[in-house]
């Protein structure tokens, strides 16, 4: 057996990433009875679930490879509230009591296709001046956050049943969902926040090929760390 592995992790909701990786590295280090070193490819948000390629002994040094692969993401989007933190963990007000048409929705969803600007969340773990953005909001502190240039390759709409709409997504590496469901909520003046947020596949993977982290930890099985 190696531990140089890509293990492919459906991450459940209420974990963070770095859980994950702590359970998968202390099953792994019992497994071969020394420390291995692990890693995960992208963060994925306490609140969401899905997809994650965690990497392990040597092919950490490919981590940033992975990190970079496009995604897909399913979201359901709270329309009429707004969250401090653009989830269900922050601190939820009510906005507006309008009610989109589904002309509207499709409408809007239309003008974030392709590429964008968008501003990441202030609860975020990009680093400014050295400290992870959310670390500084979390200590009520509003640091200016640089926007970025995203891609957006699909946006499909899924089902609308107001004030619950869920999409489907394609977007480019680096792509905040909270910020496109706040963004499509501003657009539609109503105020959105991300309920519910599962990716799907990154690149070639999807999370049909993964096991839940339970599963692994009571089955030890791989993935092969060259899938094609």
């Amino acid at each position: 057996m190696n531990e140089n592995q890509v293990i492919l992790i459906d991450k459940p909701a209420g974990m963070t990433s770095f859980g994950v990786v702590a359970r998968v590295r202390r099953i792994l280090s019992q497994q071969f009875g020394h420390k291995v070193k692990v890693g995960h490819t992208g963060t994925l948000d306490p609140f969401a679930t899905g997809l994650m390629i965690i990497v392990s002994g040597k092919e950490t040094r490919n981590a940033m490879t992975y990190t970079k692969l496009d995604k897909t993401y399913e979201a359901v989007i709270r329309l009429g509230q707004t969250s401090t933190t653009g989830d269900p963990e922050g601190e939820v007000s009510d906005a507006s009591d309008r009610q989109p048409s589904m002309e509207e929705i499709a409408a809007v969803l239309d003008q974030f296709k392709g590429q964008i600007t968008q501003t990441p969340p202030q609860f975020s773990a990009i680093k400014i001046n050295g400290q992870r953005a959310y670390d500084l909001a979390r200590k009520g502190q509003t640091v200016e956050i640089p926007t970025r240039q995203v891609n957006i390759y699909t946006l499909e709409l899924l089902s609308y049943d107001y004030p619950l709409l869920k999409i489907r997504t394609h977007v480019s590496s680096g792509t905040y969902i909270r910020s496109l469901a706040e963004d499509i909520g501003q657009a539609l003046g109503t105020g959105a926040y991300c309920q519910e947020l599962r990716r799907t596949v990154i690149d070639q993977w999807k999370v049909e090929d993964s096991q839940t982290l339970d599963e692994f930890m009571g089955g030890m099985a791989f993935q092969d760390s060259r899938k094609t």
